[in-house]
């Protein structure tokens, strides 16, 4: 790993090191293409310093490991050496039997930091999850955000506490047997504290995205750049003990070279890998539908080890809710669900309504453990004009026949923090920016996105108030309120039974295994099989019987659910987790 005053500025004559608080300055010393460094004794931990560009004002360092005055106040010198780590007997749960829970520092808890976040540590693991995903926690602009317009892209966000408390959370998931994945975005830095610009080429306009000029990843200078992020991901990993990365919107890397920056990537991961002796994991979020994603490098692949599936989640959604604008549109038919459950993607290679063009291809054998399976995540709730959670417009039925299905899916599931008791909190999109312009351009931009789905610019929060932030914070008292409690109990004997029950993790599901029933609406009853292990869900508001092959016995089923010899009675919005008698492996009966 390259030290933090190590800095590549290819186009400057001269670079200096400000300590802070003397104003002495020290030259770096040119290296190679374009490298400075520091000559003689390290900077002493603790130290805050800025950067000097050929005599300029002085700048954060590029890889600064900590910012603890913000985004544009000195960096500080961070010594990782002398943490005391004590998780070196500690091995992730295998991905295979994953569950994963993914959640936001500034929101989890009321005090909103890393510490806060360890001491809720405890219902994680009685809830039975075993991976902890944070969202981005890179350092940010103002106190409140989301992270993903992070701009000091090695400095844990200051308002969330320091290093060593980041440290301590890891550690304390490691204690308790959670694995840690992190969220890192490397499609695009936010404007504001964005200083990469002033040191090097970090960014091409020859290709454009929705947040501006692209990160150079196959231009001139592009090595180095691709080094600064493949450095970053090490850090990660090795400084604080990730277990595992979720990149963010791969789709907007935009990189025509000869050896993709995400290969490169995984290759470097599974060098650390081996080195440290500890699994280590990437996680690609895309809306492609490409398996490339997660095929190895022998065939062609990046060499990735998982991605979101976005496909699954939107069947359910639609089935649920019967929302049907944007994306929703291409969605909405209970076989839909059934081809995302046999196949993982609904979209690989059909065309796309909403898109008017093909989309996706094939998963091509690999194995649906690949993919994550959710019923809400962050984006998927806060890109909501008013941040509402999926079970705040869905009856309890509903809600846990949601929750069985992501929990039995032949997928790693996901939740979203305070899924698992139905939060009656929102999420919503909520920032800090201290640049007045900016500020404003995201409140009107908002407003205008959703004064074009039908609601008023006043009644949408302003992204910017400090009220839209409280009021996504978590609620952990209402947990004892009895419709909370129901839900909270029922997540609790999904996930206890998914551990419990090996066909529930098992790496691959037989397309033939699935039957299907609709009614002339579209929607109907389905079943659906793993090993000796039958899923019934009905997916509508009528009561209906299933007929069954053999004989059952209920292992987990939601309210009214009834088994009588051969057939199952379903209420509206029931499921039923069944175990069929020895035997050749059941199929359905379909009426």
């Amino acid at each position: 790993m390259k030290s933090s005053w190590v800095v590549w500025a290819p186009r400057a004559r001269s670079v200096e090191l400000e300590l802070e608080g003397s104003g002495a300055r020290r030259a770096l010393e040119r290296g190679e293409r374009g490298y400075f460094h520091l000559p003689g004794s390290q900077l002493p931990a603790g130290a805050r310093y800025r950067l000097s560009i050929d005599g300029g004002p002085g700048l954060p360092d590029p890889r600064s490991e900590y910012q603890p005055l913000g985004v544009h106040g000195p960096s500080q010198r961070v010594e990782h050496e002398s943490f005391a780590w004590t998780d070196a007997a500690f091995t992730p749960t295998p991905w295979s039997e994953a569950v994963v829970y993914e959640l936001h520092i500034g929101t989890f808890t009321d005090a909103g930091t890393f510490r806060a976040a360890l001491e809720r540590l405890d219902h994680l693991v009685e809830l039975g999850v075993s991976h902890v995903e944070l969202m981005p926690v890179a350092a940010f602009p103002g106190h409140r955000g989301w992270g993903y317009d992070g701009v000091a892209l090695f400095a844990p966000h200051a308002a969330y506490g320091t290093p060593d408390d980041l440290k301590l959370l890891v550690d304390g998931c490691h204690a308790r047997g959670l694995a840690v994945i992190l969220d890192v975005v490397y499609n695009h830095l936010g404007p504001d504290g964005n200083y990469l610009g002033s040191f090097g080429p970090y960014f091409t306009s020859d290709y454009s995205t929705p947040w501006g000029p692209a990160v150079n990843l196959d231009r001139a200078g592009s090595d180095e750049v691709r080094r600064f992020f493949c450095d970053n991901a090490l850090y990660w990993l090795e400084c604080f003990h990730f277990d595992a990365l979720r990149l963010d919107a791969v789709h907007a890397l935009i990189d025509r070279s000869a050896l993709p920056f995400l290969e490169q990537l995984a290759q470097e991961v599974a060098v650390l890998e081996r080195r440290l002796g500890r699994s280590k994991l990437l996680i690609a979020e895309s809306d492609l539908n490409d398996p490339r994603l997660i095929q190895g490098r022998e065939a062609g692949g990046f060499g990735l080890h998982a991605q979101w599936s976005d496909d699954f989640h939107h069947c359910l959604h639609v089935l649920l809710t019967g929302e049907r604008g944007g994306y929703y549109s291409d969605f909405g038919r209970l076989e839909d669900l059934a081809r995302a459950l046999q196949e993982g993607f609904v979209y690989a290679g059909r065309y796309s309504p909403f898109r008017e063009r093909s989309h996706g291809r094939p998963l091509e054998g690999q194995p649906l453990q690949r993919l994550l399976g959710y019923l809400q995540n962050h984006d998927q709730v806060g890109n909501r004009a008013f941040g509402d959670r999926i079970g705040h417009t869905l009856s309890l039925e509903q809600l846990e026949l949601g929750a069985a299905l992501v929990l039995t899916a032949p997928f790693v599931p996901m939740l979203f923090q305070g899924e698992e008791w139905n939060a009656s909190t929102p999420f919503r999109y909520f920032t800090d920016h201290q640049d007045p312009a900016l500020a404003a351009a995201v409140r009107e931009g908002r407003r205008r996105e959703f004064a074009d789905q039908g609601h008023a610019a006043e009644t949408v929060p302003d992204p910017q108030a400090p009220a839209t932030f409280d009021a996504s914070k978590l609620d952990w008292d209402e947990q004892s309120l009895p419709e909370h409690r129901r839900v909270l109990d029922w997540y609790r004997a999904l996930i206890a039974l998914r551990r419990r029950e090996p066909a529930l993790r098992a790496s691959q599901q037989d397309p033939s295994a699935l039957e299907l029933q609709e009614d002339e609406s579209g929607r109907g009853w389905l079943l659906f099989r793993r090993g000796q292990l039958l899923v019934a869900a009905n997916v509508s508001p009528e009561a209906v019987s299933v007929p069954l092959a053999r004989e059952a016995v209920v292992l987990l089923a939601s309210g009214g659910v009834a088994l009588a010899p051969r057939s199952l009675r379903l209420p509206a919005w029931g499921v039923g987790i069944l175990r069929m008698n020895c035997g050749d492996t059941p199929h359905p009966e379909l009426g």
